[in-house]
């Protein structure tokens, strides 16, 4: 990937040991792909640099657009519940998405999309070296692990991706709408919380 990512991008901003603001300072006013025509921010990412503990979302909301921050909306404001319920706060954790432009309409993010932020987001993963990532929704597990499996088939099961254990589970949106996932979603969290130990 790193051979791609020459060709593609300027090395500089994704080798090893850059930061997430020289990350985010590099990436501008990303025009990658078309998402960037509808946005009113970039919403990059929040929380420490040494997070042990990385969550990747599917792509910003209305009003993650409208502030530049991942999850504070309806679903991020679950989020940060269910993370107390088992003992993590925001704060103790880093936040972003596939993608970091909101898809129109809130659909979920097209592959070409993700892949379109991709060096990025593997560029946060390298500054983070979270020790396990738990990827929210199915398009982000998809963007991470490939394949096309059904978030009911992928929950829960710990996998690998950039080199870091990886649990995917509900998005805090879908478990809005159906609220008996929520038990599901909260064993996973207890997972993660282990695995930390």
């Amino acid at each position: 990937m790193d051979e791609l990512l020459s060709l593609v991008l300027p090395a500089g901003p994704f080798a090893s040991g850059r930061s997430l603001a020289q990350i985010r300072a590099w990436m501008g006013e990303c025009t990658r792909c078309p998402l960037h025509q509808g946005r009113k921010k970039i919403v990059f990412g929040a929380g420490p640099e040494d997070a042990r503990l990385m969550f990747i979302g599917e792509g910003p909301g209305a009003q993650e657009d409208q502030q530049g921050e991942p999850f504070v909306g309806p679903a991020g404001k679950l989020l940060e519940r269910m993370l107390a319920a088992v003992g993590l706060a925001r704060a103790e954790v880093y936040i972003t998405n596939i993608v970091k432009c909101r898809p129109p309409n809130n659909r979920d993010p097209r592959a070409e999309e993700a892949a379109a932020c991709r060096p990025f987001l593997e560029a946060q993963v390298r500054a983070v070296a979270p020790r396990a990532i738990c990827t929210l929704g199915r398009p982000a597990a998809h963007a991470l692990l490939g394949g096309d499996a059904s978030m009911g088939r992928l929950r829960g099961r710990w996998s690998q991706a950039l080199g870091v254990p990886l649990l995917p589970t509900y998005h805090p949106a879908y478990l809005l709408r159906t609220p008996q996932a929520k038990a599901q979603a909260y064993a996973d969290l207890k997972a993660l919380v282990r695995a930390l130990r």
